[in-house]
């Protein structure tokens, strides 16, 4: 179900997808270029975290970002980081007014989602998290990608999709996808002008993800092309987080850096659905590390 929340003046959209009487509920923050949409791809519902959470119990709320869907035409108002975070969180607190929330609200992102995801995570408010999962975001650019992404959008023609070049880097191996998937012009978005300006981000990443106490699931492609990946760049990304009780590595088969939209999504999902459950067990056994 589309829902729309209204908070301070700036309206969020979202996608839902309630179970009964939830085990959890997760919420999804999509990557740059996309919308919540990403997590419910149009024509393929095996590929759904939407649809395989609700069906094993879990509600599934897919967020999108400020400056995304019906917030698209208040970019300007959203270019202050801790107004992200704040409307980020008010957001799931209007998104879930009045609904069971089960053991507990568990984040989960994908690639530029990331950092909404660490901040709202890492400030006061993300203390009662169940925990965080992080798909398709690293430590360091790939050195081709790097490349590649450095390069003006001009060969796009101010076309939303990715232009030459950039898609193989942005996707990873066609044959990873259906093939209607890989062209992206189903959850395809522009992304608001905060997104690719020049921020501390990667910077301030280590700081914030050492003030995180909640378990971490981590995960990359095995053909992840936008960052450095492989067991090492995964145990140095795990390493920054060292308050959390438990941190979770993954290397995930058959994958690009589009987890939750390649052949292998279900499998993916299901891990992190897997890790959700385990967060669940672990708050109702009352551990805190």
């Amino acid at each position: 179900m589309p829902r729309v929340v209204d908070v301070d003046g700036i309206p969020l959209s979202a996608l839902v997808c309630e179970a009964p009487r939830p085990r959890a509920v997760i919420v999804a923050l999509h990557g740059g270029g996309t919308t919540s949409m990403y997590f419910d791809c149009p024509g393929h519902p095996r590929l759904s975290l939407l649809r395989t959470g609700a069906a094993l119990g879990f509600t599934v709320v897919a967020l999108d970002r400020p400056g995304y869907g019906a917030s698209a035409d208040y970019a300007a108002k959203v270019t202050d980081t801790a107004r992200r975070v704040d409307l980020g969180h008010a957001a799931v607190e209007e998104l879930l007014a009045g609904r069971s929330r089960g053991a507990g609200v568990f984040l989960l992102a994908h690639s530029a989602g990331c950092e909404l995801a660490v901040r709202m995570a890492s400030d006061e408010r993300g203390r009662e998290l169940l925990g965080l999962a992080i798909g398709g975001f690293g430590r360091e650019l790939d050195a081709h990608a790097k490349q590649v992404l450095d390069r003006t959008d001009e060969e796009a023609g101010g076309d939303v999709r990715p232009a030459r070049g950039r898609r193989a880097v942005l996707w990873g191996p066609s044959r990873l996808y259906a093939p209607d998937v890989y062209r992206g012009a189903a959850i395809s978005s522009p992304s608001p002008p905060y997104e690719t300006e020049d921020r501390p981000w990667r910077t301030e990443y280590p700081e914030l993800a050492a003030r995180l106490r909640i378990p971490v699931h981590i995960s990359l492609g095995d053909h992840e092309t936008v960052w450095r990946s492989g067991p090492a760049a995964l145990a140095e990304i795990a390493s920054l987080f060292t308050a959390s009780p438990r941190v979770s590595v993954n290397e995930q088969t058959e994958s690009g850096h589009n987890l939750s939209l390649g052949l292998a999504a279900l499998a993916y999902h299901l891990k992190v659905l897997s890790f959700v459950e385990e967060c669940a067990v672990r708050r109702e056994q009352g551990r805190t590390r």
